[in-house]
């Protein structure tokens, strides 16, 4: 009897271990894509803000080389 009893509570103690290994492996795993998404949000939004700023340095020559074509236009 002493040997079931003994037997049932190491396998009751191997089933909570793998359990909590589990619940660690998961929380791992979850911490691990957050840490991905943030990374590609980041990612992005760093992407934006550079398409923006090109557009914007692109907009001001253009407007730079229209004014120095009008400038150039009135003194000839």
């Amino acid at each position: 009897m002493a040997s079931h009893n003994t037997s049932y509570k190491a396998g009751e103690a191997q089933g909570q271990t793998q359990e909590t290994a589990q619940a660690a492996k998961d929380k791992t795993s979850q911490t691990a894509q957050e840490a991905k998404d943030k990374t590609y949000q980041t990612g992005e939004a760093a992407k934006e803000k550079a398409a923006q700023a090109s557009q914007a340095a692109k907009e001001k020559a253009a407007k730079a080389s229209q004014a120095a074509k009008e400038k150039a236009g009135q003194t000839g």
